[in-house]
Formats: C-alpha cells, sequence, structure tokens
C-alpha cells in the first residue's frame, strides 16, 4: 500500500523547493512522484509544424522523489507521517501518525 497516493496534498521537505505545497499529479514509478508547481524546469523544445506545436522555452514539472515529500495535514496545518492502521473487517486504511485520524482519500 502506498502511504502517498495521486490526489494528496503534499509538503516538499528538501531541495530548492523546500516549504512548497501541492498536489500529486501522478506517480511516476515506485519512489517517483509529480507534484503540481514543484520541480519545475525550463525546457527548449522544437517546432513541430506536424503536430502544431511552436518552438519555445516551456515549463515542465519534474518528478520528485517520495522521500522528500509529507503529506499535509490540514488539521494541524504542518507535514505528517503516514501510518496504516488495520480496521475489524480486515481492511487497511491510512492514518496521520501525530494524530491517528485516517486520511481522507
Amino acid at each position: 500500500m502506498n502511504k502517498i497516493r495521486k490526489g494528496d496534498q503534499v509538503i516538499v521537505l528538501t531541495g530548492r523547493d523546500k516549504g512548497k505545497r501541492g498536489t500529486v499529479k501522478q506517480r511516476v514509478d515506485e519512489q517517483l512522484l509529480v507534484v503540481e508547481g514543484v520541480n519545475m524546469v525550463k525546457k527548449h523544445v522544437k517546432p513541430n509544424p506536424m503536430k502544431g506545436t511552436t518552438g519555445g522555452v516551456i515549463d515542465k514539472t519534474m518528478p520528485i522523489q517520495q522521500s522528500n515529500v509529507a503529506i499535509y495535514n490540514p488539521a494541524t496545518s504542518k507535514a505528517d507521517r503516514v501510518g496504516i492502521k488495520l480496521l475489524a473487517d480486515g481492511k487497511k486504511v491510512r492514518v496521520f501518525k501525530s494524530s491517528g485520524e485516517e486520511i481522507k482519500a
């Protein structure tokens, strides 16, 4: 079970975007996440008249390591760790480590 999923609000813990908050747009693989508005780079693009794209410099969001982000807890307005709790019916749910509240997905 992934502790951080698509659609979660996260805070960046390290790097040049430290402290920024964003939503997970995509999981690239087991370790990499694409977070909206974080780890932006300038990419030079060649024009392609067949596809109708113009050339120039575009801003692109690059993946960031899962270990460099923490889930955002709206109750405390801080970063929090994620734990997994087993319910009575055998279902696993994600919870905030600090408070034990279930994370609404």
